[in-house]
C-alpha cells in the first residue's frame, strides 16, 4: 500500500478507474475478477486506495479525492480542504508569495497554498508520505508550484521563503497526543522555526492550553460548520490577539479581553456558542453582544431576554425549566407529542442516548432538551431552535 509507483503506471491508473466507488461488500468479487488480468498485489493496492479515497471525500470533496493519493495516516491527519483554503487565503492577504510547509503530510495544505498562487516547499521525512504529496501535486496539476522534499524538517533552510507553516504530528502509536512538547517535532521547536520567518502559522490541537500560547503569537481557533477543527498560532501578525473563526464565511470574532460574564436567571432564549468561540475563551464577547449572561459560572451557555442574530452562537427559545427528573421529562414530552428529541449537554454526566432511551419519545413534534446546571443545580431546559 505504501508503494505508489505501480499505481502511477498506466495499468495502475486504469485499475484505479475500474475500482472507483467499489462498495465494501463488492470488493471480493471485484478483486477476483480483476486478478484474472492483473497482478494480485496491484489489484489489492488499487482497492485499498479506493477505500482511502472514499474516506477522503469528507475532507477534500469528491472531485479532488478521486484524483488524489492517500495513506491511512494521511487521510486521518490531513487538514480539511475548507480550512486549508482559508489559511492559504489569509497568508495571501498578508503578502506571502512563498511558504516552507514543514511536516507537509500528503500535501493538503500545500495544495491549498498553491491554488492561492503561493509557491511551496513541502517537506516530510517519511518516504511514503513525501511520495504521496508529490503524486498529489502532479495529479492536481500543481507540480509547478509545489516542490516536495523528503528530509528532516530540522535540517531544511527556510530562509528563502516569506513564511513558514508547521503541522507537527499529533498522533503516536497510542493515539492522539495532548502534550504539545510530545508533538513531532515538539511545539517549542516549531515556535523557534516560526520566529525565523516574516510570517508563520503553526497548526496545533484545538485543546491546547491557553497558557501554552507564546506571548508573541496570535491564537486562532477554527471551526467548520460548527465542528472545531484546529487551532493556529500566527507569528508576524497581531501578538496577543485571540480569534475564533467560523467556516464557511469566514466570520471572525476577535477577543476584546472582557471579564467573565455575570451569572443571571434563565431568560427567554438560550444561546449555544460555536465550539471555536468556546475554545478561544470568547464566550464573554458573545454574551456582551447579546446583552446576556451565564446560567452557571462554569457552563458556556448564554441566556438573554431578547433574540438577536449572531453567527457566533445558535439561539433556542426555552419553554420549560425543570430540576433534573427523568419521569417528569418523560411525562412532559408525552403530553406534547414529542417524537423527535435532540439532547444536548454541558456540565451533565448523563449521556444523551441514555436519556433518549429512558424517555422513549413518540409523536409528531420536535423538541430540544439541554442537560446542564443552573446556578450549580442539575437542570433540564426544554425548547426549540429560535427563528431569527
Amino acid at each position: 500500500m505504501n508503494d505508489l509507483a505501480p499505481l502511477l503506471t498506466p495499468e495502475g491508473r486504469a485499475l484505479l478507474d475500474a475500482v472507483r466507488g467499489t462498495a465494501p461488500a463488492d470488493e471480493l468479487a471485484v478483486a477476483t475478477r480483476l486478478r484474472r488480468d492483473h497482478p494480485a498485489p496491484l489489484v489489492s493496492a488499487a482497492l485499498a486506495q479506493a477505500r482511502l479515497r472514499q474516506r477522503a471525500v469528507a475532507k477534500f470533496g469528491t472531485e479532488d479525492a478521486d484524483r488524489m493519493f492517500f495513506t491511512p495516516d494521511g487521510v486521518e491527519q490531513s487538514t480539511r480542504a475548507s480550512v486549508a483554503a482559508y489559511r492559504a487565503a489569509r497568508l495571501k492577504e498578508l503578502g506571502v508569495t512563498s511558504v516552507a510547509d514543514l511536516c507537509c503530510g500528503i500535501g493538503g495544505d500545500a495544495i491549498a497554498l498553491a491554488r492561492a498562487g503561493i509557491r511551496v516547499l513541502a517537506v516530510d521525512r517519511d518516504p511514503a508520505t513525501a511520495a504521496t504529496a508529490r503524486a498529489n501535486a502532479d495529479a492536481l496539476g500543481l507540480a509547478g508550484l509545489i516542490e516536495v522534499r523528503e528530509a528532516d524538517v530540522a535540517e531544511v533552510d527556510t530562509s528563502g521563503h516569506d513564511a513558514v507553516f508547521v503541522d507537527p504530528a499529533r498522533r503516536g502509536g497510542r493515539g492522539r497526543i495532548f502534550d504539545p512538547e510530545a508533538y513531532s517535532p515538539p511545539l517549542s521547536w516549531a515556535v523557534a522555526a516560526a520566529r525565523t520567518a516574516r510570517v508563520a502559522a503553526l497548526k496545533i490541537a484545538p485543546g491546547v492550553p491557553h497558557e501554552a500560547v507564546p506571548a508573541d503569537a496570535e491564537a486562532e481557533w477554527i471551526s467548520d460548520h460548527g465542528d472545531v477543527k484546529e487551532a493556529v498560532l500566527w507569528f508576524g501578525t497581531a501578538p496577543g490577539t485571540v480569534r475564533a473563526t467560523l467556516l464557511p464565511g469566514p466570520r471572525t470574532l476577535r477577543g476584546a479581553g472582557l471579564p467573565d460574564p455575570p451569572v443571571r436567571p434563565l431568560g427567554r432564549y438560550l444561546y449555544e456558542p460555536d465550539g471555536a468561540v468556546i475554545r478561544a475563551h470568547l464566550v464573554a464577547d458573545v454574551a456582551a453582544e447579546l446583552d446576556g449572561g451565564l446560567l452557571d459560572a462554569t457552563i458556556a451557555y448564554v441566556t438573554a431576554d431578547t433574540l438577536r442574530p449572531t453567527p457566533y452562537a445558535t439561539a433556542y427559545e426555552i419553554t420549560d425549566q425543570l430540576t433534573f427528573n427523568v419521569k417528569k421529562l418523560k411525562a412532559l414530552l408525552r403530553e406534547r407529542g414529542v417524537g423527535v428529541l435532540t439532547v444536548k449537554k454541558r456540565g451533565s454526566a448523563v449521556e444523551p442516548e441514555e436519556l433518549r432511551r429512558k424517555v422513549k419519545p413518540q409523536g409528531p413534534h420536535a423538541a430540544t432538551v439541554f442537560l446542564t446546571r443552573v446556578a450549580g443545580a442539575p437542570t433540564m431546559l426544554i425548547g426549540a431552535p429560535a427563528a431569527v
